[in-house]
């Protein structure tokens, strides 16, 4: 007996079921005998050798102390024994067959649907691109997503109403693993006619920590980065719920926000909006796809995932 043969019967040890039943391969391969009466045709049938086929009828035999076949120059047949076996054996694998059908039933109602919950830079400017690819490769799977705060789709994920979650907050939040799918920069803008948009040397931190800002409302990973970069911020000038919204104000001249720059390029380009340089503060964050411990994304979900490293 082979080293790890033996370490695998001592770890399930002689009062198993697996330690005292064939596996379902020797199962299935006694079956075919017994439906073609030649091992050498049973063996093709299962797709492999004879010798290897015999090989496994002989240590069925051993495992179960009995005779199972007969061996003759125009065939094989079954004992008595074997008779009696292969009928015990034909039960075992149509319950596998029932086993396996209800297992791909289970898959297939988890790859019809999937649930997405993600913060709102990324669902607003990220998302829609992914969600599109993942269309191409699974055109029959009900896409849903549930935009909020980073704080929101912890929550979601952890009442089992997500499959998957993106937030762009500093940390990871209690009771969900996740992997950096990306990187984001945060950026000062205000209306071209803001006196700020005339500076001529960057905005210090401390300046930009004491003014009050159009923000978003508490719980979302911007203002979670803002605040750990700048050690605190005054009070806000409005604060908003969508990064949507936020931006408008800025354009209207209501005051100066900081948005994520994946949020304010065609902004900027327009010179609807401005950016302000900052020195003395890091406004950079990881953006990253989330999930509970230990359960890792499958079908769907692991798809998405492997979309936005691509």
């Amino acid at each position: 007996m082979s080293e790890a043969r033996g370490a695998a019967q001592e770890r399930r040890g002689p009062g198993s079921l697996a330690y005292r039943v064939p596996d379902l391969g020797a199962l299935e391969l006694l079956l075919a005998v017994a439906r073609l009466g030649s091992l050498g045709a049973a063996a093709r049938e299962v797709g492999i050798t004879q010798p290897a086929a015999s090989s496994r009828i002989r240590s069925m035999e051993r495992q179960l102390g009995v005779a199972l076949v007969d061996r003759s120059p125009r065939g094989s047949r079954l004992t008595d024994a074997g008779a009696l076996v292969t009928d015990w054996a034909r039960r075992v694998v149509e319950a596998a067959e029932a086993f396996d059908a209800g297992a791909q039933a289970l898959r297939d109602r988890r790859d019809s649907r999937l649930r997405v919950a993600a913060s709102m830079t990324i669902a607003e400017y990220l998302l829609p691109g992914w969600l599109l690819a993942l269309r191409a490769e699974r055109p029959d799977t009900a896409v849903s997503l549930l935009a909020g705060n980073s704080a929101a789709v912890a929550e979601r994920l952890l009442a089992d109403e997500a499959d998957l979650g993106f937030v762009e907050g500093l940390t990871v939040p209690a009771g969900l693993d996740s992997a950096v799918i990306g990187h984001d920069r945060l950026i000062v803008v205000t209306a071209p006619a803001h006196p700020w948009a005339r500076r001529r040397r960057p905005l210090a931190a401390a300046e930009l920590a004491a003014t009050p800002l159009i923000l978003r409302e508490r719980g979302s990973g911007t203002r979670q980065v803002l605040d750990a970069a700048l050690g605190g911020l005054a009070r806000p000038l409005i604060e908003l719920s969508s990064t949507t919204a936020v931006k408008a104000s800025a354009v209207s001249g209501a005051g100066p926000a900081v948005l994520s720059e994946l949020a304010v390029g065609e902004e900027l380009s327009m010179r609807r909006l401005v950016s302000i340089p900052v020195e003395g503060a890091t406004l950079t964050r990881d953006l990253r796809a989330v999930w509970p411990t230990g359960h890792r994304p499958a079908g769907p979900a692991r798809e998405l995932l492997s979309l936005t490293r691509g």
